[in-house]
């Protein structure tokens, strides 16, 4: 991967989260949708929610299958076909795209940024991912928890990222998660971040001198 020195931004790569950030988060009539899927008592959506978080972080670290994730969720196992459902929607959830923050990605790419997509998912959703074209052509890797086997903000997630982008400086890569946590963990490997809380335009403050310096060389 070829870098650049940026003499006036010092970025030299950039590592993306993706849900939160180019990733839409979804709104509450898909999760009414998935609750409804999963015939939860009564629709109570808070605690159909609580109850799909719970073990979430073990399914996006790929220690749970799919159907011993579905099976903490409901409480039961569900058979083949609701849970091939199950998974379709909840995979749904996650697949809408912010066109404004892919806009500003791909200037970056058109700039010759490099740029690597680090996100805790679980493995049916990276397969997904990968298959769509924004992500084959902004990003020169993705790196994903279920593959991993461990999810942000375990520093090792990191350090993989970093040695995808081939940046010897962590201080010259900038990383960019809707989670604070994450930014946290990431600054506290010296990695420059920034805390994206949906304003593209936060985003494009960091990104556009980087994308005018490498322009104008």
């Amino acid at each position: 991967m070829t870098r650049t020195h940026d003499p006036r931004t010092g970025v030299e790569a950039l590592i993306v989260d993706y849900n939160g950030v180019a990733g839409l988060q979804p709104p509450t009539a898909m999760w009414t949708r998935l609750a409804d899927l999963a015939e939860w008592p009564g629709r109570h959506l808070p605690s159909f929610q609580d109850a799909f978080w719970a073990p979430r972080n073990a399914y996006d670290a790929g220690q749970l299958s799919d159907l011993a994730y579905w099976a903490k969720v409901l409480g039961h196992h569900p058979g083949p076909r609701w849970l091939r459902t199950l998974r379709d929607a909840d995979t749904a959830l996650w697949t809408r795209t912010d066109q404004r923050v892919l806009d500003i990605l791909y200037r970056a790419r058109a700039a010759r940024l490099p740029m690597v997509l680090l996100s805790n998912a679980p493995a049916h959703l990276s397969n997904v991912l990968d298959a769509t074209d924004w992500r084959r052509e902004l990003m020169d890797d993705a790196l994903y928890s279920a593959r991993l086997g461990l999810c942000k903000p375990d520093p090792a997630a990191y350090e993989h990222a970093l040695a995808v982008t081939g940046a010897d400086d962590p201080g010259r890569v900038l990383f960019v998660d809707d989670r604070e946590d994450n930014c946290r963990a990431a600054a506290e490997l010296g990695l420059r971040t920034l805390h994206y809380t949906g304003q593209p335009a936060e985003l494009a403050a960091q990104l556009l001198p980087v994308i005018a310096e490498r322009t104008d060389s």
